[in-house]
């Protein structure tokens, strides 16, 4: 008789693991929302030099759980102006996609949704759809500003989803494989494939930043011009759903691909004695990330939509085509060997990390000669 994980029989281990993994989902996301708002509003309180919460609970641990119980308890207001139909569901179309994201992500060894041997292409799918709620939302408002947010969230979701899906291309390429699972267990040990990809983790990192409307990227929600973009109408829980849940959710999301893909996943010291403490092993790698977002938000000024698509189509395209190019050439040339696609992979970053103040070099010296050139006429008219 065959024996499953644990000493389980297969017929009770297969749904058992699949309760487990939607428990695990539910947990980081509902409590993980709550968790980051809190560790986020501290973490820039510390950066920039002010207290945060400090008054609900001791050092303010409980604000976050106050927030939660005041949109749980404000009324369900609708503009009579909206459309009813598609103003309800765009809450649901941006929340339901991230939250089935997580049926490929594996938690620990044998501890996940469906292993399924297309997860990559799964993830990639479901993360397209998160930017048809959000225009959607946009449009049902019959509010400018929440359309204008919405058209705004349209063109950087789908420009960004170009390179981040090439990134994606490269991690398939090298493991042979689509699936979480397999792509976790090609790491083992500390040879993980940040060490090997470093230049598509970089992209998929940016273009994450991007995709999870993070600062310097969140001009959807650009306060200053868009009062709050495509959520001006949404009050209550569902502007929490959208905004906290769904916002924080998504967060958690692409961190979580990115420690699958590039750092190994839910593999570290112990796993093999304790298969369990690999979901500790993969909440710490995740939460790390997490922070790093978190400190870029309360460092990074917003750039404005030019240069927001510009750097995705002038910068991050070409050179994420050009990684394939590589990757695809030295993987066929040297099919037993990963170093000489290593090698390639960290020039390129170092070429692109030298490149961009090269490249705001002269774009500066052409604004300032532009500058010039258009001061000139007037000091002559004067």
């Amino acid at each position: 008789m065959p024996i499953g994980p644990f000493g389980l029989d297969p017929v009770i281990w297969a749904p058992l693991r699949l309760v487990i993994a939607v428990g695990l989902a539910l947990f980081l996301i509902l409590n993980g929302a709550l968790l980051q708002i809190y560790l986020e509003r501290k973490i820039q309180a510390i950066i920039q030099d002010r207290l945060g919460p400090y008054h609900v609970g001791p050092f303010g641990l409980l604000q976050t759980f106050a927030d939660a119980l005041k949109l749980i308890a404000k009324e369900d207001v609708r503009p009579s102006a909206t459309d009813a139909w598609f103003f309800v569901a765009a809450p649901a179309l941006v929340f339901c996609p991230m939250l089935a994201s997580w049926l490929v992500l594996p938690f620990a060894y044998d501890i996940t949704g469906a292993d399924l041997n297309i997860g990559l292409l799964y993830l990639t799918t479901l993360g397209s759809m998160t930017v048809l709620g959000i225009v959607i939302a946009g449009w049902a408002s019959n509010n400018k500003y929440a359309l204008v947010g919405g058209l705004r969230s349209a063109g950087q979701l789908i420009s960004y989803e170009i390179p981040q899906i090439l990134a994606l291309v490269t991690v398939a390429l090298v493991v042979g494989s689509l699936s979480m699972r397999t792509i976790t267990a090609s790491q083992p040990g500390p040879l993980v494939n940040v060490l090997v990809l470093p230049f598509s983790f970089l992209v998929y990192f940016i273009a994450a930043l991007a995709e999870t409307n993070r600062t310097p990227f969140d001009l959807p929600e650009a306060e200053s011009e868009l009062v709050a973009g495509w959520l001006t109408e949404y009050s209550g829980m569902r502007w929490g759903t959208m905004l906290a849940l769904s916002e924080y959710g998504n967060v958690t999301v692409v961190c979580s691909i990115i420690v699958t893909l590039w750092f190994g996943g839910w593999q570290g010291p112990g796993v093999d004695a304790l298969p369990l403490l690999g979901v500790v092993w993969f909440t710490l790698k995740v939460y790390a990330f997490i922070l790093a977002f978190m400190w870029i938000r309360a460092t990074l000024p917003r750039l404005r939509i030019d240069q927001l698509m510009s750097f995705c189509w002038k910068g991050l395209i070409p050179v994420s085509l050009l990684n394939i190019l590589v990757v695809a050439t030295l993987a066929l040339a040297f099919p037993s060997s990963r170093v000489p696609i290593a090698i390639a992979n960290w020039l390129l970053v170092v070429a692109f990390v030298a490149g961009i103040p090269f490249v705001q070099r002269r774009r500066l010296a052409a604004l300032r000669a532009r500058a010039r050139a258009t001061a000139q006429p007037v000091r002559a008219a004067s």
